[in-house]
């Protein structure tokens, strides 16, 4: 038990110091003043899973400029549905989800509006979002945090890489273990902060493959035991990545 409480505390210095040396890197990143509804975030959510922000942000931008109202959606057939949607990948599939959650939230409050769900409690709101078939914690910490403004860590695949190469997390081996684990350790106030930043990271430096270990400003706090190959043959990049552009924050 005096284990457990001693590398708690150790973590959560580590992940306070890690977060302070992104901000300096990557700035200090601020929530959106104009924050989407619910629902809207909802969906926007649903259409980022396993593809990037632009393909998403496009499908997103389609979907509500050929459907302005949610009813208009729920009566459209999902093949049409489909095609609208199609840049962002798996079509077919989020298709019948987003028809699915729209007659699930018609039928339960007779309006295709979620705002109530800014009066419940954190644990109420992911009761009532895990609850729409198809969406998982990550998508639900995600309308807590940029739709609610909750103070919530969410937790992507990129995140959850990045959280076990750092040591952060340690023997999570599931984007949702290391959510559960993340709650306790990411510093209070700054969840939205950290996760952006994260996210961005994991864009310029500590990518999936051939990560940049060699310019990496968390190098001496990174236990990945590969770092130190990856830092051998590291090349400076010219690529275009576009580390700013964030999906949630423009719903």
């Amino acid at each position: 038990m005096v284990q457990m409480g001693t590398q708690e505390k150790r973590l959560r210095g580590k992940t306070l110091r890690v977060a302070r040396k992104l901000e300096k890197f990557l700035g200090v990143p601020t929530p959106s003043f104009r924050k989407a509804p619910p629902l809207e975030m909802l969906i926007a959510t649903l259409l980022s899973q396993n593809t990037n922000d632009r393909n998403s942000h496009r499908a997103y931008v389609q979907l509500r400029q050929r459907y302005p109202r949610w009813e208009d959606v729920l009566y459209a057939s999902t093949r049409e549905l489909a095609n609208i949607i199609r840049v962002g990948g798996m079509a077919n599939q989020k298709s019948a989800r987003i028809k699915k959650i729209l007659r699930t939230v018609w039928d339960r409050h007779g309006r295709f509006d979620l705002r109530f769900l800014k009066k419940m409690t954190d644990k109420a709101v992911y009761e009532e979002l895990l609850s729409f078939d198809g969406i998982g914690l990550k998508t639900a910490a995600c309308v807590m945090v940029f739709s609610l403004g909750r103070d919530v860590f969410p937790v992507d695949t990129h995140i959850h890489r990045i959280c076990g190469r750092l040591g952060l997390a340690p023997n999570c081996k599931t984007p949702e273990k290391t959510f559960i684990f993340m709650k306790g350790i990411v510093p209070r106030a700054r969840a939205y902060a950290f996760h952006t930043n994260l996210i961005r990271f994991g864009r310029k430096i500590c990518k999936a493959q051939n990560p940049l270990c060699g310019i990496c400003p968390l190098y001496d706090d990174c236990e990945w035991t590969e770092k130190s190959r990856f830092a051998a043959i590291t090349r400076s990049t010219k690529e275009a990545v576009d580390v700013d552009f964030m999906l949630l924050d423009n719903v």
